[in-house]
């Protein structure tokens, strides 16, 4: 029997924000169950077992921050200084170094998880990744080649793992690089999706536009968590919204007035949205749990967690409060104003939590897989520990 648990999870990214206003950002593990006539989410983990790791494998699925070179294997573009202090070159993906599902990898026993459109190099034995830079919840009405907007959406992510399963019957035996037919019930299914729907909405229509846009996302959301389970998936890791508000990038895009500036640097009209939005998507889960509490994150005191800036980027240009010109981003070089600008990476990425004004720096990601894998950041209780055991991460 399988050991059934509902977990609602204070933020794992609590390490990662110290902000001074209490903001209940929230993850949750959850798994989608049918009963009869009714519909429940809740968390089911399967029993120890006598191998090192009872999940065998990890599958992914979402944007840029859980994306390990899926975008620019398809797309082929990323240049330095992305990669630069762990691997010593571009990987696709969008960091100075590894991301946090990496690390997660490396604490449950696995190589990293190769991306799905990767055609070279790839090994399947542990799993996928499916997302990809820019990949949006919902079916995007714009290209790529107009804003940047991945094609690869959730579902279509959805679709490449039902082709992934499929495929992998199919050849049972026959591949190398391949798992075993049996896996996809014992591995550890993780999403972050919504980010871009939610920024490209709200920078349009403000922070209100959370209400119009957030039931839309939570649906798809809920549908790709049906069809995971209808796979055989049952340990399925749902990553709530991040804190925008916070990011160097949209601190410097999305409109606002000073007064909107909270003591950590953070935009709190539009973290109050994306609380507003993790609320939405913790009700869709039916994780009814007791109020989150507060905790350490790092935007108000990085110095807590060995870092100096909050909401500074490390790769970017114009210095100032952000660092962040969306004229000219990280690793590029653009004449403004009748002058060459490049947007150069800082010498000590470790001490940063932005990476590039979007995303996080491998320090930052670091932090994040610790949190995970150690329990510190579930309500109630929970560790990796009873279920693996967890390799050191470095």
């Amino acid at each position: 029997m399988a050991l059934q648990i509902q977990v609602s999870i204070k933020s794992f990214f609590s390490p990662l924000y110290n902000h001074l206003h209490s903001l209940p950002f929230s993850s949750h593990f959850i798994l989608y169950l049918k009963r009869k006539k009714e519909n429940v989410l809740m968390v089911i983990l399967v029993p120890n077992a006598n191998a090192k790791c009872a999940f065998e494998a990890m599958f992914v699925f979402g944007d840029s921050n859980v994306d390990t070179g899926g975008f620019y294997a398809a797309f082929p573009s990323q240049t330095s200084p992305y990669g630069m202090t762990y691997f010593g070159k571009p990987t696709g993906r969008p960091t100075d170094g590894r991301i946090f599902v990496d690390f997660l990898a490396q604490g449950l026993g696995f190589p990293f998880i190769s991306p799905y459109i990767q055609s070279i190099g790839s090994d399947f034995r542990h799993g996928a990744n499916f997302a990809t830079l820019g990949s949006t919840a919902l079916q995007p009405t714009t290209s790529l080649f107009t804003n940047g907007v991945s094609p690869f959406y959730l579902a279509v992510q959805i679709n490449q793992m039902k082709l992934f399963k499929a495929r992998t019957e199919e050849n049972k035996g026959q591949g190398n690089y391949l798992p075993q037919p049996d896996v996809f019930g014992k591995s550890l299914y993780l999403i972050y999706a919504g980010q871009n729907d939610f920024t490209g909405y709200v920078s349009g229509a403000g922070p209100g536009g959370v209400k119009q846009i957030g039931p839309q996302v939570v649906s798809q959301i809920q549908s790709a968590v049906k069809e995971i389970y209808n796979l055989g998936g049952r340990t399925i890791m749902v990553l709530n919204l991040f804190p925008v508000g916070c990011y160097p990038a949209f601190l410097v895009q999305f409109p606002h007035q000073s007064s909107d500036i909270d003591q950590a640097g953070c935009m709190t009209s539009y973290n109050n949205a994306v609380n507003e939005y993790n609320s939405m998507l913790k009700q869709a889960v039916q994780q009814t749990r007791g109020e989150l509490h507060d905790a350490k994150q790092l935007f108000q005191r990085p110095t807590a967690h060995g870092m100096q800036h909050g909401t500074v980027a490390c790769c970017g240009y114009g210095g100032g409060s952000y660092n962040y010109n969306q004229q000219v981003t990280c690793g590029n070089t653009k004449d403004i104003n009748g002058q060459s600008a490049t947007a150069s990476a800082c010498s000590d990425p470790q001490n940063y939590v932005s990476w590039d004004g979007i995303h996080f720096t491998e320090a930052a990601n670091r932090i994040m897989a610790n949190a995970i894998l150690s329990g510190k950041s579930f309500d109630p209780g929970f560790s990796f520990n009873q279920y693996c055991d967890i390799q050191p991460i470095g």
